[in-house]
């Protein structure tokens, strides 16, 4: 009894112990959930009003199916398509959704006339061979759309167009068969998918509405800027190398500021997919802002290129720089840190004046000035490689400095290039021309309009003043 006794108190606690566990581990999900939530809303207020705006939609469309008389009488239960229509339309941006209204609508009046086509044409063939022409046509038009998903130019803008004709056509044809009311079902089905389209693109725009295109052109600039960061970055770690240190000696651990410097472009290496998703959902969009009807996206997406191009190149210095453990000689580190760093201060501020530019749409005239003495410091940096750094020094020891120099060669090279499709979307853009004169932030010179040749895609020059 004294044993059974014992037992039973620990067997509680025991019980007791694991809620308790279990309860704290809902309350700590509970809580990390909403700390979650609300670091997604503060990163982007916008995703709370997309989100009234998604529940706002839904419950306009929804009184299709809670008034009895008429709509509902009218409509009946393909009321619902209203309501699925908005669900899979609504999207974060305006040009996102008003790309897949436009798919959703075309896709499904084609399909719901060819659908009541085909179903017209079986009929007149006898009940033994109308399937067979059924199951064929559904076959062609499935097989031939699906196809066409494939090409790249129709995936990137009609993708989802297209897979909504197929489900359109089958539904029609498969349907049609056992209800002799198809071109009634295809009317009401077509007139609710409109009425949720409609729905969507109206509120989407009128209530705060998110242009694609202003991110993506805010998200060019950023990028830009991202990589104008690092080499100031860069440029204070070289000044502060002392002859006693290693060249390629890491940041300390406590200076998280410099660390995050040079860790700010490793965004733009992973911005791809969201430029291209951007481009795509703003070729759809209205004229806007400053944003004018056919603005030239595309040469975003240039620029972008440009830009990764150039990260790509930091990351491979980025990764030398900080985390080579090889050490070089006094005298070739004399000779290359100045020219290093005046190669990193040049393209900082030809990135800086040309992030500055894109954000207030003006052609980037100033960033020439430092691009052109960037390549300067390069052209003397290259003869000084050419000519040999020491003549009494190993290969070994010379490694680092040339693989260093080679890279920021590489840069400026990549720089000139952002700065040229810059220009490019400047004169595309019609960008507005700054003032003839202004002093210059590095000294007292006047900068002048600049002057290039700028090959456009209609294969001929322009000249720009």
């Amino acid at each position: 009894m004294d044993t059974e006794n014992q037992q039973k108190p620990g067997f509680v606690e025991n019980v007791w112990t694991w809620v308790k566990g279990v309860a704290n581990k809902i309350v700590n999900a509970v809580f990390c959930a909403q700390k979650e939530a609300k670091k997604l809303a503060k990163d982007d207020p916008r995703r709370v009003v997309h989100s009234f705006k998604v529940g706002l939609a839904i419950i306009l469309v929804s009184l299709l199916y809670y008034f009895d008389d008429p709509i509902y009488d009218g409509f009946g239960v393909s009321a619902m398509w209203a309501v699925m229509t908005v669900v899979v339309i609504f999207e974060f941006s305006v040009g996102a959704t008003l790309g897949k209204g436009v798919n959703r609508g075309i896709a499904s009046l084609l399909g719901g006339a060819l659908g009541v086509g085909a179903h017209r044409l079986a009929s007149f063939t006898g009940n033994k061979v109308e399937p067979i022409f059924l199951g064929l046509s559904v076959f062609l038009m499935a097989a031939v759309s699906s196809f066409l998903r494939f090409h790249p130019l129709l995936k990137a803008r009609y993708d989802y167009g297209l897979m909504i004709f197929i489900l359109t056509v089958s539904l029609i044809c498969v349907s049609g068969y056992r209800d002799d009311e198809v071109l009634d079902i295809a009317y009401i089905r077509l007139f609710t998918v409109l009425i949720g389209g409609a729905a969507s693109v109206f509120i989407c725009v009128v209530i705060r509405p998110v242009w694609a295109g202003e991110d993506l052109h805010n998200l060019t600039a950023a990028n830009i800027e991202k990589l104008a960061i690092f080499f100031q970055g860069t440029t204070s770690f070289l000044s502060s190398l002392q002859h006693n240190l290693e060249f390629f000696k890491s940041f300390d651990e406590s200076n998280e500021e410099k660390k995050a410097s040079l860790d700010v472009y490793k965004s733009v290496l992973n911005s791809k997919a969201n430029e291209e998703s951007l481009a795509n959902s703003a070729k759809w969009e209205p004229r806007h802002g400053k944003f004018r009807y056919r603005q030239p996206w595309d040469q975003y997406l240039k620029v972008g290129a440009a830009t990764r191009e150039c990260a790509y190149r930091i990351e491979a210095l980025s990764g030398y720089l900080i985390n080579s453990e090889m050490q070089m000689p006094a005298e070739i580190r004399e000779k290359i840190q100045e020219p290093c760093m005046k190669i990193s201060k040049e393209c900082s501020c030809a990135l800086v004046e040309l992030s500055a530019a894109i954000k207030k749409m003006t052609q980037a005239t100033r960033a020439d000035l430092h691009v052109s003495k960037a390549k300067a410091v390069s052209k003397n940096l290259k003869s000084l490689l050419k000519t040999g750094l020491s003549p009494d020094t190993d290969l070994v020891d010379i490694i680092p400095a040339a693989t260093v120099a080679s890279l920021l060669l590489e840069i400026v090279s990549c720089t000139a290039q952002i700065a040229d499709s810059v220009h490019e979307l400047a004169l595309l853009s019609k960008y507005k021309c700054p003032d003839d004169a202004r002093p210059s932030p590095i000294g007292n010179e006047k900068i002048l309009p600049r002057t290039s040749s700028i090959e456009v895609s209609r294969n001929f020059v322009i000249t720009v003043v």
